[in-house]
């Protein structure tokens, strides 16, 4: 979303980059190499459709080679255009760098709006920019690995990983070509999730640090604190049920493309996500709620925490003096524009990233990858093993009770809790977990030791910069 006088969105992350190289000691070529782009594919196709040939345009940008394969997701969107593209592949490099996945920057897109055709016109679409991106290496287990974004997800993938084996019938790690599968198409259990379960984790990271609080005027635990939550698609719809179910906050508002719901008390928001999938959604008529026409201004509501979790580009120069959160964590990508971004900074509002926040799902799907080429299931050989181990000190701690007379019981909540092996998805959780929390510690140590650095987002490009340099270092450049 371009705005008069501000930045694009490649400009913004170009400008947001430039900002965090001035503090590091890089040689001008290096920096050079980092910053631009490396290739952009654009595909335009023909697809027979309702008895004509609809043409459409396609995108693959791979912005850093550093490792692979590159990683990235695949939009479905009008908006969808190669300048957003390049810019989303940028971030897709710095986010792997931070959380550490093994993987350089990629992004793809579609210009289509995905809600105008029938899922069997979707799936002839989807098989052809697939087949137009397979052919050239474009989407491959070792080179290129797409996943979900905005308008796709695992219906999509399934086809994408479908058509790959078709024209690769003896690559035994076909599946491994794309991530953000159906769990019975080679998926991996809590990927849908995982984006939203990842700002969870992150704004629970951010609580346990006293220091990082006081910097947003914050106290306390997550437990009550009011959140306004912008989009609830996939990402917002996670995070905002995650937050409000098992961490006690209240969701207050929740803003949507055909306006906001509010309520003081909190928001059910199992409850508004049924009512959308019945409604097309749309969140208008919903009874539990207030509904206020103009959805953008909650962005301007009094709350703890601000959630925006859809496009890019929504807080800017205009409403960002009006922006009353403390702590802002973007769930999206780059939902604050470069201008927004400093308007903020200035006001000693504390920004979570995008790169860091929304990070869940690449780690994830990281998870998925490394699932498809083992070609076996987390937890699969070691989980009753586990089981069997704590079985054994349980019935040893009965058994010197009941010998010794001391008459000890353990609950039978905690057994059943002890007993109970780690199955994929626990693994799933407690890798995304580990992955937040050590990825906000890198980034903090620079927030905090470096008396240049004031903000998260500086020490995040700082960090990411730091290890992609590194990494093109090894490979003699």
């Amino acid at each position: 979303m371009e705005r008069k006088g501000e930045p694009t969105f490649r400009e913004s992350v170009d400008l947001m980059f430039n900002r965090a190289v001035k503090l590091m000691d890089l040689s001008p070529g290096l920096e050079q190499k980092i910053r631009v782009c490396n290739s952009t594919y654009t595909v335009r196709f023909g697809v027979r459709l309702r008895g004509k040939i609809e043409t459409f345009t396609g995108y693959r940008s791979v912005h850093s080679e550093h490792m692979e394969p590159v990683k990235g997701g695949i939009r479905y969107a009008l908006s969808v255009n190669q300048d957003e593209v390049e810019a989303l592949a940028a971030l897709m490099t710095y986010k792997c760098a931070l959380v550490e996945t093994p993987f350089g920057g990629s992004k793809g897109g579609l210009c289509i709006d995905p809600r105008a055709w029938e899922e069997d016109e979707l799936e002839q679409i989807t098989r052809r920019f697939a087949y137009e991106l397979i052919k050239r290496d474009l989407i491959h287990p070792a080179q290129n690995v797409p996943a979900p974004d905005m308008g796709t997800g695992e219906r999509e993938m399934a086809w994408i990983a479908d058509q790959y084996m078709r024209m690769n019938t003896t690559d035994i790690n076909g599946r491994a070509c794309v991530t953000g599968k159906p769990p019975h198409a080679g998926g991996i259990q809590g990927r849908v999730e995982a984006t939203g379960r990842g700002v969870q984790y992150a704004l629970r990271e951010f609580f346990r640090q006293s220091e990082d609080k006081a910097k947003a005027g914050l106290s306390g635990g997550l437990d009550g604190k009011r959140i306004v939550v912008q989009g609830l698609g996939n990402v917002g719809y996670h995070a905002a049920k995650f937050l409000s179910e098992e961490d006690g906050c209240k969701i207050t508002a929740v803003i949507e493309r055909d306006g906001a719901l509010v309520d003081d008390k909190g928001l059910n928001i199992e409850d508004i996500r049924q009512w959308m999938v019945k409604h097309g959604g749309s969140i208008k008529g919903y009874p539990q709620a207030t509904l206020v026409e103009d959805g953008a201004s909650l962005l301007e509501a009094e709350c703890d925490i601000l959630i925006p979790a859809a496009m890019e580009g929504v807080i800017h120069r205009e409403n960002a003096p009006r922006i009353k959160a403390p702590l802002i964590i973007e769930a999206a990508n780059g939902p604050i524009t470069f201008g927004g971004d400093e308007i903020l900074r200035q006001k000693g509002c504390v920004i979570i990233p995008d790169m860091y926040a929304n990070a869940g799902g690449v780690t994830v799907s990281y998870f998925e990858w490394v699932k498809n080429l083992s070609h076996i299931r987390f937890g699969r050989m070691q989980r009753r093993a586990e089981e069997s181990r704590h079985q054994m000190l349980v019935d040893e701690l009965e058994r010197l009770s009941a010998d010794k007379g001391l008459g000890w019981t353990l609950s039978p909540g905690f057994k059943d809790k002890y007993l109970r092996g780690a199955g994929e998805l626990e693994l799933v959780r407690s890798g995304l977990d580990d992955t937040m929390r050590t990825a906000y510690q890198a980034m903090r140590e620079v927030w905090h030791s470096r008396g240049d650095v004031d903000d998260l987002r500086t020490a995040a490009y700082i960090v990411s910069i730091g290890r992609v340099s590194l990494a093109y270092q090894s490979k003699g450049l």
